[in-house]
This record gives structure tokens, sequence and C-alpha cells, in this order.
């Protein structure tokens, strides 16, 4: 009887490894290719190659992908019932931050990246990678979570409603601690001209908004029609400066737009039979969408892959080894046992659905991605991009590893 029991845990642990393993196996494997395809051997992906292929993803397949699946998965019982999964973001982003504040006190990373350790400790990576790995795992017709199609929906499902959330911290929180501090600046020409467009104002804007509420006081009384005029100018001018505070425009990139759109029409039952259902009359639309959305994961793992062809670059001596070594460490190690409690005391207070283990496993995986490529972009916005790009280098190098490891404990607490 011992026997038998012995042998069956060995098997449990074998079947767990597989299916944490496979998956990265699979990531890995299209990277490669993706690197190969970049190198001076091949040279079919260039640099110039990449960036178009980076603006292919985010701008046409990544909003199908998301459109499509949540938008046929979700409705409005189920919108309410997802409610923790954007909380879960923000106290992913909270949590990480912490300890990257506490990791950056200890190891004193040079001026002036104390901020940008933070910001590349606490931000994760909530959507692209994690939406590989679902797709990469649901694949295999003995998956745990059963069907692979039902799999494959609600997991994107899952990650795509918590992408808007995500989007709001990048830019507003992670854009305001990647400024250089008063007085210095990244060494990069990007952070001055961001500055002036950060102020919002130009001297050209400075002496028109001045010039109006100063000279017009005196007539106001005997013009209503002037004070009117004017109290409609001073709304737009607050709207307008509250729009350029908040980032509107960057937060409201098209995969938060096909979130919405998503959410919208998934969840008013009437555009959800006019689009989404099978039987639609327009469900050609949603089906093509589809088709563009299953090109995402090979092209961004394409790109992501052809990335690392040039390795870590001249950032890596800015920060030095002991900075860089601790932010894979604090990402990859202490974090994500933070976000297991999280996850843990969430189920234990009844926050989340009784029973569903993708649910689950979507929450554990946003605390234990590695840094996010978008706060790189906004990283470079600051001019700080290359010293980003070399802590995605490296993260994502030892990330291959880490996150086998906490996908087979994950898969182990789950079933």
């Amino acid at each position: 009887m011992e026997v038998s029991e012995k042998i069956s845990s060995a098997q449990d642990v074998l079947a767990s490894m597989k299916f944490a393993v496979l998956p990265i196996a699979k990531v890995f494997t299209m990277c490669f290719l993706g690197c190969l395809m970049a190198s001076k051997y091949v040279n079919i992906l260039p640099a110039s190659g990449r960036k178009l292929l980076n603006g292919l993803v985010f701008s046409l397949l990544l909003p199908c992908l998301i459109f499509s699946q949540l938008g046929q998965a979700i409705n409005l019982k189920k919108l309410l019932d997802w409610w923790f999964i954007p909380v879960n973001v923000v106290l992913g982003s909270i949590s990480g931050s912490l300890i990257g504040l506490i990791v950056a006190i200890f190891v004193e990373p040079p001026y002036p990246y104390f901020k940008f350790t933070i910001v590349q400790i606490g931000i994760g990576n909530i959507g692209n990678i994690p939406l590989v790995l679902i797709a990469a795992l649901c694949r295999d017709e003995t998956n745990p979570f059963g069907d692979s199609d039902q799999c494959s929906q609600q997991g994107t499902a899952y990650i795509s409603f918590g992408q808007w959330v995500g989007a709001i911290i990048l830019y507003t929180y992670v854009f305001h601690m990647l400024a250089p501090p008063p007085g210095d600046s990244f060494e990069s020409i990007e952070s001055d001209s961001f500055e002036s467009i950060e102020s919002g104002k130009s001297p050209t804007n400075t002496i028109s908004r001045g010039s109006g509420p100063e000279t017009l006081p005196l007539l106001a009384p005997q013009a209503p029609a002037t004070q009117t005029s004017n109290n409609t100018e001073r709304i737009l001018k607050f709207l307008s400066s509250l729009c350029e505070k908040l980032k509107i425009k960057q937060i409201l990139q098209p995969a938060i737009i096909a979130s919405i759109l998503a959410m919208v029409c998934g969840c008013v039952p009437f555009l959800k039979r006019l689009i989404l259902n099978d039987d639609a009359p327009l469900f050609f639309f949603t089906d093509s969408l589809m088709i563009l959305g299953e090109a995402m994961i090979p092209c961004i793992l394409l790109a992501l892959g052809g990335n690392l062809v040039d390795g870590p670059g001249p950032g890596s001596s800015k920060l030095g080894f002991r900075t860089i070594a601790a932010i894979i460490f604090a990402r990859l190690v202490l974090v994500p046992p933070v976000g297991l409690a999280i996850v843990t005391m969430a189920d234990k207070l009844g926050f989340l659905p009784a029973g569903d283990k993708m649910f689950h496993f979507v929450l554990l995986l946003q605390h234990t991605m590695p840094t996010s490529v978008l706060s790189g972009a906004v990283a470079n916005l600051r001019g700080c991009g290359k010293e980003a790009a070399a802590v995605l280098f490296w993260v994502h190098i030892f990330a291959v590893f880490s996150m086998a490891g906490w996908i087979i404990l994950y898969l182990k607490l789950l079933f």
C-alpha cells in the first residue's frame, strides 16, 4: 500500500513537472528561433523588422486576441465575479513595490536609479507572457484544466480582464517614478523632450492662457455671456490638463480599447448575440479576429527572441552587477511568495470563485512573471531605456527557470 502511494505521488510530481516545463520549453524554442532569425548569420529579423513586428503585435494581433476571447467569455455576472482580478494587479504592484523599496534601501543602487530599481521589481508582465504560457499549457489535450478550447478561452479572458489596470499603473505610477531627479537626467535626449511634453505648456500656450482671464474681469459684470464663455474655457482647460496629467492617450492603447469593447459587447446581450455568439449574424467578423489573434503568440515570441540577440547592452555597466542581481532575485524569488499569500488569503475570505482552478492559476501567474516589457517602453520615454533593456534581458533569461519552478508548485497546490 505504501509503495503504491509513493508511486502515485511520484507520478503526480512528474505530471506537474511536465505541465510546468513543457510550456516554458515551447516558449524557449520559439524565442531561440527568433534569436536565430535576428542573428547576423540569417538576418531575416533585423532591428527595423523587429520594430515593425512589435508594432503589428501590439496594434493589431493582441487586440484581436483580447476582443475575441474576452468578449466570448464574459457576461454581466462574470464581470461582477471577476472583480478581484484587477484588485490583484493593484495589490501585486503595491506589494512588489514595497519589496523593491526594501531591496533598494539594502542594495543602494547607483544614483539616480533608486526609484528605477523599485519599479523594475514591483511591476511584472501581467499580459504577454501569461498569455503565451496559458496558450502553450492549454494546447496539451491532457492538461489539468480540462478541455483545451475552454482552457484557452477562460485563461485568455482572465488575463485580458486585468490588462486595463496594468496600463493605468504603467502610465501613471511608473511614468512618474521613472522621472529623473530635479536637476539631473539619465543622459538622454528623450528625457528632456518628454519633460516639456509632461508640463503641458509651451511659450505660446502660456501667453494665450494667461492673457485672457487677466484682461476680462472688469468687463465681466457688464457682459454675462463673456463670463459664461470664460467659465467654459476654464472647464475645458481643466479637463485638457487633467487628460495630460493622467496620460489618457497613452493609457488608451489598442489592447485596452479592445478590452473595453469586449466587456461592453460581452455584457450587452443584444451585442453579444449580434457579434460574438457562434450563430451570430456578424460572427464572421469575430472569427476573422480570432484567426488574426492566433498569430499573436508566435509573432511576439519571435520578436522577443530577436531582441535578445543584442545582449544586455551598455545599460548593465551603469547599474552594476549588484543592482541587477538584486532586481532579478527580488522579482523572481521574493515577489511570488507574497503573491501566493495574497491569493491564498483572498480565497479564504471567499473573494474568489469557488472551484475555478484556472482563475486561481491566473492570479498566481500575475505575481510570478518577469519585469513588464511595457515598463521598458516607459523607461525609454523617460531616458533610461538602455538600463531597462539590460534588466529585461537578464530577468527574462532567469525567468525561464524560476517560472517553471513556481508553476510546478502552483499546480501541486491546485490539484
